[in-house]
């Protein structure tokens, strides 16, 4: 048998409590919708948030190291330069060591020495411009893994001063000695090519760990993407449901609210 009351109204209790729990999901797609997250509170998904986290800091590390290796790799193209020119450098001694070689044709030797110990002074300030003065420990840190070793891509720089390349004789006063500043020469064109080996090498090896870390970086992107990022489509449908569910529930509310009216008729 039915029953009224005036006192409690549970018809627009009900009401009440659905229509709040509709606002809530309204409110969830609107704020999803808004900032293109569906992750937006620890609340909303605790375990994912965590992985979502986790890639992020992924993503950062890995933006961070490539821009290392784009700055690993001028400093290498600078040294790369130096030593282009210290080659040039070298084929000009190698010209005016073999021109004095020649006592025949009567050269000036005094002054192919003269130009010869200038151009030494200029490998070794060209060297030293570069960098080039010292072997070099080259690191650069590209991403981050179980280890630096790992992580990293290393390796050791030669120097490519006259010193390190061989070039002891910095003058010549006679064919013979100027034999010999040749022979030098030829050994120091061998050893300068090590160096440009190393550099070269390198110049390879942060390319390709660069073109590692962005296909990383994309993927990394899209995992903590598909965990953190809302469904547009999908919230939107949410949006249009929970609409017509709060309008649907205001309805309902103001009936349960004036259902209490009837109660009144009884009194008169």
């Amino acid at each position: 048998m039915a029953s009224f009351s005036v006192v409690n109204n549970i018809a627009s209790a009900n009401a009440a409590a659905n229509l709040s729990m509709t606002q809530v999901g309204l409110n969830k797609a609107l704020g999803r919708l808004s900032s293109g997250y569906r992750i937006n509170y620890s609340g909303d998904d605790a375990a994912g948030l965590a992985v979502a986290n986790t890639y992020r800091n992924e993503v950062n590390i890995l933006n961070q190291g490539i821009r290392n290796a784009n700055d690993g790799l001028s400093k290498l193209q600078i040294k790369d330069g130096a030593l282009s020119n210290i080659s040039t450098l070298l084929d000009r001694l190698a010209t005016l060591a073999t021109q004095a070689g020649s006592s025949s044709n009567g050269v000036d030797v005094a002054k192919l020495s003269d130009e010869y110990g200038k151009i030494i002074e200029e490998i070794d300030r060209e060297a030293t411009v570069a960098g080039l003065d010292a072997d070099e420990d080259f690191s650069v840190f590209v991403s981050s893994e179980a280890t630096v070793a790992d992580g990293a891509v290393t390796d050791t720089i030669g120097a490519a001063d006259s010193s390190t390349l061989g070039l002891t004789a910095t003058s010549f006063t006679d064919a013979g000695e100027a034999q010999d500043a040749l022979a030098e020469v030829q050994a120091a064109i061998s050893t300068l090519g090590d160096v440009q080996n190393t550099v070269g090498t390198l110049e390879n090896r942060l390319q390709f760990a660069m073109s590692l870390a962005q296909s990383q970086m994309v993927n990394t992107k899209g995992a903590e993407s598909r965990i953190r990022d809302a469904n547009i489509a999908e919230e939107s449908t949410n949006m249009a449901k929970f609409n017509i569910l709060t309008q649907a529930g205001m309805a309902a509310l103001s009936q349960a609210n004036q259902s209490n009216q009837s109660i009144l008729s009884l009194l008169r």
